[in-house]
């Protein structure tokens, strides 16, 4: 049997935000135990000119929501970026799971030959719905999960290899 489209979306997106949860906790619990404000620690970046950590959370939750949005039709609920709290980030992680979990599986198919534009300042992009996924939203994604990762360990947060990869599973 072929691969799906939810198969290959739905639960990449859940396992990857399931592990922004346990790596937000980790950063919380780091900055208590430095004695620092847990909200510093939000606001951190690795350069000038990137997002802070709850922009790349953000970023990772409207990647995912957008595919599955994009690809289904279903529409994706709305999350203004106002998070400046290790609580109010879960709490966008913990929405964006429930609704890329709400939407049902059948939602996706004949996804993989839908057209997808994306409206960029450049000018359009279009793809089918297997390129926007595996070639666009996917790397997209991963960018963001990646770089929250890499401002909580700049930070000094004790997080390493396994910690991104999360539970591995056979």
């Amino acid at each position: 049997m072929p691969l799906s489209m939810h198969r290959a979306s739905v639960p990449v997106f859940v396992r990857a935000l399931n592990v922004l949860a346990a790596l937000l906790e980790k950063g919380e619990a780091h900055a208590k135990a430095q004695g620092w404000n847990p909200d510093d620690l939000v606001v951190a970046r690795l350069a000038d000119d990137m997002l802070p950590l709850s922009g790349q959370i953000q970023r990772a939750s409207d990647a995912a929501k957008g595919a599955v949005a994009r690809l289904t039709g279903v529409e994706a609920p709305a999350m203004p970026d106002v998070e400046v709290s290790f609580a109010q980030l879960q709490k966008r992680v913990t929405d964006t799971l429930a609704y890329i979990q709400s939407v049902d599986p059948k939602a996706f198919e004949g996804s993989e030959d839908r057209t997808v534009e994306l409206k960029l300042p450049g000018g359009p992009l279009t793809f089918t719905g297997e390129d926007y996924l595996l070639g666009f939203a996917l790397p997209n994604f991963f960018f963001h999960v990646v770089t929250a990762y890499d401002v909580l360990r700049h930070k000094g947060v004790q997080i390493g290899k396994l910690d991104y990869l999360g539970p591995v599973t056979a």
